[in-house]
């Protein structure tokens, strides 16, 4: 994870708080919406990964309202503070950083298998 969060640092310019949270709730949308095998790969191979999953997991609320989907993960990366162009940077990040771990076939699956996610990749 720090190898990570240390990447989006650097190359989008956010700190590190926003960054772990940002990884948390898009691997958590990954992980219900996106085919499982290559997810679960993906979590295994980021040390750190169903912790910041969980924390960003809490408070349900208005969250819980929103749904599913793109926009609702849209939506909550935007209550962190972040703009549509720094949430294309992090997951464009997360994506290569997905293709060192586990390969660009694998990641393609997740792309290709979670509807509107290829708008980030």
């Amino acid at each position: 994870m720090d190898e990570l969060i240390k990447a989006l640092t650097a190359k989008v310019g956010i700190d590190e708080a926003v960054a772990e949270k940002a990884v948390g709730i898009i691997l958590g949308f990954l992980r219900r919406e996106a085919p499982a095998a290559p997810v679960n790969a993906l979590i295994e191979k980021i040390p750190g990964a169903d912790a910041a999953i969980a924390s960003s997991e809490g408070g349900g609320g208005l969250s819980s309202l929103m749904g599913g989907g793109i926009m609702a993960l849209g939506s909550k990366l935007m209550g962190l503070g972040l703009g549509m162009g720094e949430i294309q940077s992090v997951a464009r990040e997360l994506f290569k950083f997905g293709r060192e771990k586990i390969g660009a076939d694998a990641m393609d699956e997740i792309v290709a298998g979670t509807p509107g996610l290829s708008q980030f990749s």
